[in-house]
C-alpha cells in the first residue's frame, strides 16, 4: 500500500509509513526512530556494509543449494548483494552504530535493503516482499546471531587487509629515512640522559622496526577473524537451517571473500563467544601503543627549535599560536598521539563488553563493532596523515647532533675496558665539572694516543654502523 510519497509496512508492532523511494524497510524505520546516540552512522564503515552483502549472498547461495528458493530470488539477492559490496546503496544504512538488540536492527536493515534492491532487479516494486521477502528469503536459514557477528568478522579482516596497507606504507617511509640517515652520527639517550653514539639512521629503522612487529602480529591475528558460526542461527543448534547449510554458506563465504573461512568447531559456543574481537582489539591496542611512542619520540627530538634537542625538523604545517608570533608545533605527530590514545581506551570498551556477555549470546556486540571499525578507521587515516604530512619530509640537523656526540660524556663508557670503570667515572665528572669534551680531556691528560682514540672512542666503530 503506498500514496506515493509512503509505503505502509507491516512488523509484530503494526503499520509504520515508510518513504516510498527507501531501500530499507518497517524495522530499520523503528530503529532510526529509537537511536539517536553516537550520531555515526553504520555506512561511515563501508567494510561492515561490504560484509553485510557478501555473508548474504553467501546465504543466499547456500540456500539455493538446499532448495529453499528459486534461480530467480538468487539472481535477484546476488544482484543487490553485489551492489553493497561494490560500494552502492551504502546510504541506505543510517542506523546509528550504536543500538541496543545484539545487532538485529544492523541486520534487518541488511535484509530490507537486499530484499527490496532485488524486488527492483527481479522487476517489481519495493515492499513486494512476496516475491522476495528480508525474512523468508535474504535472512532465510539465518538468525541476527550468526549473521551479524559473521559479517563483523568478515568487515573486519576487510578493513584489517586495509589497515595492514597502509601501515606498510608507513614502515617504509621509516626505512627510507633510516637509509637517508644513516650518516648522521647522533648520542642515544636512556632515561633522557646521554648514553652511546648511534646513527640517527639506526633510529629511524627501529621505528619501522617496532611498527613492523605490531603489523606482523595484525597479519596474524586475521585467521581468528576467519572462524565464524553460520548456520548457528539463534543459539548455536541450527533451529531452522536446513541439512548442509553451514558448511555451504561457509564455503561459499570463502570464495566470495577470499579469505580463509572456517566454521567454528562448537557452534553453541562460537555464538556466545566474542574472543576473536579481544584479541583482534588488544593487536589494535599494542599498534596504538608502539605508534603513540614513536611519536612522543619524534616530536622530543625536534624540540625547540633553540631550547630542546634539534636534531631533526618536522614539517611546518601550520602556525602554532595565537599569541606567539613564529612558533610551529609538531601537529601531526600530535593528532596521531591522539588517535593512539583513543584506541587504546577503546579496548577497555571492548573488553568491557565481552565480559558482560550473558548465556548464549553477546548483546553488546555493537558497541565492540563500534570501536574496532572506528579504531580501523582512525589507524588507516593517521598512518596516511603521518606518511605524507610528517615522515616523509623530516630533515636532520647533523651539526647538532655532531656538537651533541663531540661533547657528550656518553662516549667515555668505551673507555671501561681500557682504563677501568673508576678511572673512566672520575674523567666523566670532569667532563661535567668543566664542560670540556670527553675527546678534549683524553688529549690534555694524554690518556690516549691519537691511534688509541682512533681505534677505541670512534664514535662510527661504536654504533656498529658504517658511516662517512
Amino acid at each position: 500500500m503506498s500514496d506515493g510519497a509512503f509505503r505502509m509496512e507491516h512488523d509484530l508492532l503494526g503499520n509504520l509509513p515508510v518513504p516510498a523511494d527507501a531501500y530499507y524497510g518497517v524495522q530499520t524505520a523503528r530503529a532510526l526512530e529509537n537511536f539517536h546516540v553516537s550520531g555515526v552512522p553504520l555506512n561511515l564503515y563501508p567494510d561492515l556494509i561490504r560484509a553485510l552483502g557478501m555473508v548474504k549472498m553467501a546465504a543466499a547461495r547456500a540456500n539455493f543449494d538446499c532448495g529453499q528458493f528459486s534461480a530467480e530470488i538468487l539472481k535477484g539477492i546476488e544482484g543487490a548483494c553485489q551492489e553493497l559490496i561494490g560500494g552502492k546503496l551504502h546510504d541506505a544504512f543510517r542506523l546509528d552504530v550504536f543500538q541496543g538488540g545484539a545487532g538485529t536492527s544492523t541486520n534487518m536493515n541488511a535484509n530490507e535493503v537486499i530484499a527490496n534492491r532485488a524486488l527492483e532487479l527481479m522487476g517489481f516494486a519495493k515492499g513486494e516482499y512476496k516475491h522476495c521477502s528480508p525474512h523468508d528469503h535474504v535472512n532465510g536459514s539465518q538468525s541476527t546471531n550468526d549473521a551479524y557477528p559473521t559479517s563483523l568478522h568478515v568487515g573486519m579482516a576487510l578493513g584489517n587487509v586495509r589497515l595492514v596497507a597502509e601501515m606498510k606504507e608507513l614502515i617504509a617511509a621509516f626505512r627510507a629515512k633510516g637509509k637517508e640517515f644513516g650518516i648522521h652520527l647522533k648520542m642515544g639517550r636512556t632515561q633522557l640522559q646521554d648514553a652511546v653514539p648511534m646513527t640517527l639512521g639506526q633510529e629511524f629503522n627501529a621505528f619501522a622496526e617496532t611498527l613492523a612487529g605490531e603489523v606482523l602480529a595484525l597479519e596474524r591475528i586475521q585467521n581468528v577473524l576467519c572462524e565464524i558460526n553460520m548456520g548457528a542461527t539463534a543459539i548455536g543448534t541450527g533451529l531452522n537451517a536446513p541439512a548442509g547449510y553451514a558448511e555451504k554458506c561457509t564455503a561459499h563465504l570463502a570464495k566470495i571473500t577470499g579469505f580463509p573461512i572456517h566454521l567454528a568447531a562448537d557452534l553453541i559456543e562460537a555464538t556466545q563467544d566474542t574472543q576473536a574481537f579481544v584479541l583482534y582489539s588488544s593487536c589494535m591496542k599494542s599498534l596504538a601503543i608502539k605508534l603513540s611512542k614513536v611519536c612522543n619520540d619524534l616530536r622530543l627530538l625536534s624540540s625547540g627549535p633553540r631550547c630542546g634537542f634539534r636534531e631533526i625538523n618536522l614539517p611546518a604545517k601550520q602556525p602554532g599560536s595565537s599569541i606567539m608570533p613564529g612558533k610551529v608545533n609538531p601537529v601531526i605527530p600530535e593528532v596521531v598521539n591522539m588517535v593512539c590514545f583513543r584506541v587504546i581506551g577503546s579496548d577497555l570498551t571492548v573488553s568491557l563488553a565481552a565480559e558482560a556477555g550473558q548465556l548464549q549470546l553477546n548483546v553488546f556486540e555493537p558497541v565492540i563493532a563500534a570501536c574496532i571499525f572506528e579504531a580501523q578507521t582512525m589507524f588507516m587515516n593517521a598512518a596516511r596523515t603521518l606518511r605524507v604530512h610528517c615522515v616523509d619530509g623530516i630533515t636532520a640537523n647533523a651539526d647538532v647532533m655532531r656538537h651533541y656526540v663531540d661533547y657528550s660524556i656518553g662516549t667515555v663508557t668505551a673507555l671501561n675496558p681500557v682504563i677501568g670503570y673508576d678511572k673512566a667515572t672520575e674523567l666523566a665528572a670532569e667532563a661535567m665539572k668543566t664542560g670540556k669534551g670527553i675527546l678534549e680531556l683524553i688529549r690534555e691528560k694524554k690518556i690516549l694516543s691519537e691511534e688509541e682514540i682512533a681505534r677505541v672512542l670512534d664514535p662510527a666503530a661504536m654504533t656498529g654502523a658504517k658511516v662517512s
